[in-house]
């Protein structure tokens, strides 16, 4: 099991892997959508930037309450109702920057029980924190491949 101090690390680093995925990118080759059925490079950056809050608040829903409950989200109801194509990019990453860097000062202090700590996710049941950081993590790293394959097809 890592440490609280190196999933802080991993957890820091999703920003820096995203903006990374999306250097030199123009407005017009983010707002593209090169592969068919499939978002934008902006909806996906949108879409990681609305859903970094939601997990942080999850997270210290979880560490600061007893009983915590986990409420769920739904992806494509968001990317519908909250405008992803009209998005700025820079306010998007920044956004999911400043959230994992003061998100990671609060994980890196985390102890063993804390971790531990569970929530009741109205949806799927019990989940502790440390799945809720670990899902975290993953979230970005999830994406990043289909923002490379967008990239691709534009020939960039």
């Amino acid at each position: 099991m890592p440490t609280a101090a190196e999933y802080a690390a991993q957890y820091r680093q999703g920003a820096a892997d995203l903006r990374a995925a999306v250097a030199g990118m123009t407005r017009e080759q983010v707002t593209a959508r090169p592969v068919p059925g499939k978002w934008s490079t902006l909806e996906v950056v949108a879409h990681l930037a609305d859903f970094e809050p939601i997990l942080v608040e999850r997270m210290k829903r979880i560490l600061a309450t007893d009983d915590a409950k986990v409420l769920p989200a739904d992806e494509n109801l968001f990317a519908k109702a909250l405008h992803y194509d009209a998005r700025d990019l820079a306010e998007e990453l920044a956004v999911v920057d400043a959230t994992r860097a003061s998100t990671a000062r609060i994980i890196e202090k985390l102890t063993p029980e804390q971790l531990a700590r569970t929530g009741e996710h109205v949806v799927k049941g019990p989940v502790t924190l440390e799945s809720v950081i670990q899902m975290a993590i993953r979230h970005i790293n999830t994406h990043l491949p289909f923002i490379a394959e967008k990239r691709k097809a534009l020939g960039i």
